[in-house]
């Protein structure tokens, strides 16, 4: 298939996008490629180095299906600038969808999150629930999928709501929990654990490639949202299972952040997927590969930061990079 993956240059994108050429898929990726480019060249790859708010200038033609990546992720970049989280994470979303249909592009997948749900009280969140999201960010995730759904009587619309993601990527980020405790154990000795009691779902990153090379796969399944998540784990207790490869000191702070809420993936599975592996492999790997030399760390591996340096906080669309 012609596949156009947007935010193909990313943590997840990268790792998406190098198994979508092994598929033997012909993949063009948009990327403002602010956190670099770590993808390898190959002969049915195009990377252009775009911003996806300028949708008409996305080739669309001949593209079967999207994989919409692209956003602002997590809620501290995401408070950095919310003009600009709501442009990338929700207008672009509808402006490219609209130019999707179009275009006569038959499948649309989009990477929302699991966040969507807010604080919630029963014991897991199912994708029938009531949405009552609690940051911006979260909101901003809501909202596209509501615009994104009104497209599904035109193509094939599938929103994916994943867990909190970990694992190895050559673009890689260290502000995700299960990363981000695993490369501080390794580095300073010690864990901050902020809060400790909240349970949050985890995904390997590679299960989450599975994700959407499922749907992908299976353009017939029911259009809607799905979860995707398979581990729910207190942050304590991840900073418990680091512990447990890499003898670190565990400290635990106050935290303002109250969401907690474990994740149900019965719908997900019930398509036939089954998830392969776990935080702890994610954790392995991560150990493995800095101690070979092989975990990729500079300021794109922090969003925030990253943003700062580029300037990116508090700045409107006039101002902001919208491409090479």
């Amino acid at each position: 298939m012609r596949l156009l993956v947007t935010g193909g240059c990313g943590y997840i994108g990268t790792v998406l996008t190098t198994q979508l050429l092994k598929d033997g898929h012909h993949v063009t990726v948009v990327d403002t490629q602010w956190f670099g480019n770590h993808l390898e060249e190959h002969p049915d790859l195009v990377v252009l180095e775009q911003d996806v708010r300028d949708s008409r200038a996305i080739p669309l033609d001949g593209i079967d299906a999207i994989l919409h990546l692209a956003n602002i992720a997590n809620d501290p970049a995401v408070e950095l600038n919310p003009e600009l989280s709501w442009e990338v994470n929700v207008l672009a979303g509808q402006q490219l969808a609209d130019l999707a249909v179009r275009a006569g592009v038959r499948q649309f997948i989009y990477a929302s999150s699991g966040s969507v749900y807010g604080v919630k009280q029963e014991d897991e969140v199912t994708e029938d629930l009531v949405l009552e999201p609690v940051s911006v960010y979260n909101k901003t995730k809501m909202v596209a999928e509501r615009v994104l759904l009104s497209y599904r009587d035109q193509m094939i619309v599938h929103c994916i709501r994943p867990a909190t993601v970990c694992g190895l990527s050559p673009r890689m980020r260290l502000d995700v929990t299960v990363n981000m405790l695993t490369y501080q154990a390794l580095t300073d000795g010690r864990m901050t654990v902020f809060g400790g009691h909240q349970t949050r779902p985890n995904i390997h990153i590679d299960d989450m490639v599975e994700v959407y090379r499922h749907f992908l796969a299976r353009p017939d399944l029911p259009a809607g949202c799905y979860n995707a998540g398979f581990e729910n784990l207190s942050i304590l207790e991840v900073a418990e299972l680091v512990q447990e490869e890499v003898p670190a000191e565990i400290v635990v702070t106050e935290s303002v952040d109250p969401r907690s809420y474990r994740q149900n993936s019965d719908k997900l599975l019930a398509t036939g997927f089954v998830p392969g592996r776990a935080v702890r492999n994610a954790i392995d790997d991560l150990v493995a590969a800095e101690r070979e030399g092989r975990l990729n760390q500079d300021e794109t591996s922090y969003t925030v930061r990253r943003m700062k340096q580029l300037g990116l906080a508090e700045q409107g669309r006039s101002e902001a990079a919208r491409g090479p």
